[in-house]
């Protein structure tokens, strides 16, 4: 609905937890929207716009009297934070909002780069316990306040392979490393600090392996750092990214990757991978859960904070989150409870009713999903990848 009072304030309170507050706390501030409409820059460090960049066009054309533009850019995951840190160091953020996965948002709670945005704005959110679905509730539970999820999904890890190459598929994390000595260079996976499914497959190798504590990768992954080792030495190079995987995939100069249910489906979508793909699932597998956060850096003005606040709030509405099923890129895709497929754009729909498949139902149901990494573990992670694994074998 078209705001008509563009002199409403936006009050900024909160309680423990995801929820709203009810009542305002002594220390709240109280934010006013613009007098006029503002111009935001939001940027993507997650390939998230795949999912909102419509809704996110619907809020500025319901709203043109808070938002007369808004300038959308990508960057790699890995720069974004000490580009920030510069801009705040001079005062000149001109960055408003960043759509990120683990990677950024962790490194910039570490650096503390980001607006404190709960208990303090709960207020001018959706109580988000009641609205989340169960998983999407506990990836919130991992940003420190300091991001709001926007999108989610089961994610993997999943191998991906191309059937006419590999005729016998791998179904154990030892069959897998057995498979790359015996085909050596054939076996492809990115860098984990800017890619999902790079860092879906580290964090679920500890529960394949049967680690002490899958959840600490400095005294709990001694398995899983000798395995990468050891799966490393029959990799030629890791890429910087998933859709450069996707790309020697698709053209055959790979034939097995790690994958997730959106990193499956989308690129057969669009061509980059061809449609007779097929995934497997190793057994004992656990899904590592994956989000898309919406996080403002700090300096960023209080008029436009309210502005981002309300269009936070925009974009969990069931109408807004119906958008994210997209082409299948981060399959399902919703965070919140009641959106459903016959939801989304006929375009979506028809999408995944061709490229999707009827095995994900049961694979979902049927394992267990896992948090991923807490946000200082989570850099603690990468850096170790990059040092112990894959540091002379970028690019």
């Amino acid at each position: 609905m078209v705001q008509s009072k563009i002199n409403r304030r936006v009050f900024i309170g909160g309680v423990a937890g995801l929820a709203g507050a009810a009542h305002v706390p002594a220390f709240a501030q109280q934010l006013k929207l613009p007098t006029s409409p503002v111009v935001l820059s939001i940027v993507d460090v997650a390939g998230n716009l795949a999912l909102t960049q419509k809704a996110i066009e619907n809020y500025r054309k319901a709203k043109p009297n808070l938002v007369s533009r808004i300038v959308f850019t990508k960057a790699p995951s890995p720069e974004l934070p000490g580009k920030i840190k510069a801009q705040q160091a001079a005062n000149r953020v001109d960055i408003d909002m960043v759509l990120t996965g683990n990677d950024a948002l962790a490194a910039g709670v570490e650096q503390k780069l980001w607006v404190p945005l709960l208990p303090q704005h709960a207020a001018s959110l959706p109580k988000l316990d009641e609205i989340y679905l169960e998983g999407a509730a506990k990836m919130q539970a991992l940003a420190s306040g300091q991001g709001v999820v926007v999108t989610y999904y089961p994610s993997g890890p999943l191998l991906e392979y191309m059937p006419a190459k590999v005729k016998t598929v791998p179904t154990t994390a030892e069959e897998l490393l057995t498979w790359t000595r015996e085909n050596k260079r054939r076996f492809i996976y990115p860098r984990p600090a800017n890619s999902g499914p790079g860092r879906t497959f580290m964090m679920g190798l500890p529960y394949l392996l049967g680690d002490t504590d899958p959840k600490d990768p400095v005294k709990g992954w001694d398995k899983t750092w000798a395995y990468l080792k050891a799966l490393g030495e029959n990799i030629e190079y890791y890429p910087g990214g998933t859709g450069a995987v996707m790309k020697e995939l698709g053209d055959g100069s790979r034939d097995m990757t790690v994958t997730t249910t959106g990193w499956d489906i989308n690129p057969r979508v669009l061509g980059v991978v061809p449609k007779e793909a097929k995934i497997a699932a190793l057994k004992g597998f656990h899904w590592v859960t994956d989000a898309h956060y919406m996080c403002i850096p700090s300096g960023v003005s209080d008029e436009k904070l309210a502005v981002l606040l309300d269009l936070m709030s925009f974009l969990l509405t069931k109408e807004q989150q119906a958008y994210t099923y997209d082409e299948g890129y981060f399959y399902p895709g919703p965070a919140v409870k009641g959106v459903t497929l016959d939801m989304a754009p006929p375009e979506s729909q028809a999408a995944i009713k061709e490229f999707g498949r009827p095995e994900y139902e049961k694979l979902i149901a049927d394992n267990p999903l896992e948090t991923p990494l807490d946000p200082d573990k989570m850099v603690v992670a990468f850096r170790m990848w990059d040092e112990q694994v894959g540091g002379a074998k970028r690019k």
